[in-house]
């Protein structure tokens, strides 16, 4: 199926949904060479994905990917981490050093929004080098992320707080790690790994890497049965809502996507530059996300805000992004948002280290 798919790829037709699901199949299994793979997803992009391509490829790995089965209503807030680096890593010409553009204002976020009282989710994988990704900050905060998936699942249930990573090598995407860090490029399956949230989350707030992007997502999310869903590319930020400019959102909600425009000065939030929310290294990352939790004012605070607004609207918990704010605001400054933290570290401690096999 994968040659075929391959040929007609190149012809620039869309596939169906069937058809990528088939071909995606035999990539997740081991079945298809890297010569494919890389012709396969090259061409993809070149041509553009399709929502039905995105649907199929996405439903192929959610077959292959362990579940968890929480029964609860959560919110997914996802992005992706891998082959990010050339896009989102600023090398500083003088001295040599790495440092992310921005903090990890999602990881932030998450904390904010369990504090308002929603269990939240992040999953994602980690690789083999430093990306300063979600996983290396959460483990410079003192969370323990090998710990075992049923510990996870009882994270989530008693803590209000999850988070899922696995080494690059494993799970259904270990047959095209090296190859996504070899070619060095965003490519389909950038778009799939965060649609893929095992706890099946009903409500999402997904940041994307292209403006372009926000409409077809939000699409695909209602083909996997999403409820609601804010899909979001920000000024500056890029997979986040931003504090430095215009956001382009498209809301899924009730089975219809809205998209729009929204500016931080619309919700009584000046604009920042991007220097102003400049991230570190992991543990300076680490360090601004600790300031936040505890109550230090700023555009990293303000951006952390917006963003857990956003999350409480899909989720349902608040009508608007006004209502949103000032949960996000209560849950800082009562101190909720540090206590998931301290909580999360707490019990992972607790855990017993455990190398996970698969997602």
């Amino acid at each position: 199926m994968i040659k075929q798919a391959i040929a007609k790829v190149a012809r620039g037709q869309d596939l169906t949904a069937g058809e990528i699901e088939a071909a995606m199949g035999e990539v997740f299994d081991g079945q298809a060479s890297a010569s494919q793979i890389g012709a396969f997803v090259t061409a993809l992009r070149l041509k553009g994905e399709s929502v039905e391509e995105i649907t199929g490829a996405a439903k192929a790995l959610q077959a292959r990917a362990r579940k968890m089965e929480l029964g609860n209503h959560l919110l997914a807030v996802d992005r992706d981490d891998i082959n990010v680096e050339g896009e989102t890593i600023l090398e500083t010409s003088d001295t040599g050093n790495q440092e992310t553009s921005t903090f990890n204002i999602s990881t932030a976020t998450i904390f904010v929004v369990a504090g308002g009282g929603i269990k939240v989710v992040r999953h994602g994988s980690r690789a083999s080098s430093v990306y300063f990704g979600a996983a290396d900050v959460l483990a410079n905060l003192g969370v323990n992320l090998d710990i075992s998936f049923s510990d996870v699942e009882r994270c989530i249930q008693d803590i209000g707080i999850g988070f899922l990573f696995t080494p690059l090598m494993h799970g259904p995407m270990r047959n095209v790690a090296r190859l996504r860090e070899e070619m060095g490029i965003r490519t389909i399956f950038n778009l799939i790994g965060p649609l893929t949230n095992p706890a099946g989350a009903s409500t999402h707030v997904l940041g994307v890497y292209d403006a372009s992007l926000t409409a077809k997502m939000a699409q695909v999310l209602l083909n996997l049965g999403a409820q609601e869903a804010f899909v979001v590319y920000g000024q500056e930020t890029q997979d986040e809502i931003s504090i430095c400019g215009q956001t382009n959102v498209s809301r899924l909600k009730q089975g219809r996507v809205d998209s729009f425009v929204i500016e931080p000065e619309a919700y009584g939030f000046k604009r920042a530059t991007r220097e102003a929310i400049k991230g570190g290294n992991a543990l300076k990352n680490a360090q601004i996300i600790q300031s936040i939790l505890n109550r230090e004012s700023g555009p990293k605070k303000d951006v952390v805000v917006l963003n857990a607004a956003a999350a409480f609207v899909a989720a349902g918990l608040d009508h608007d992004l006004e209502d949103g704010i000032q949960r996000a605001e209560e849950s800082i400054s009562s101190g909720k948002a540090r206590q998931k933290l301290d909580s999360l570290v707490e019990f992972t401690a607790r855990c017993s280290s455990f190398v996970r096999k698969e997602l």
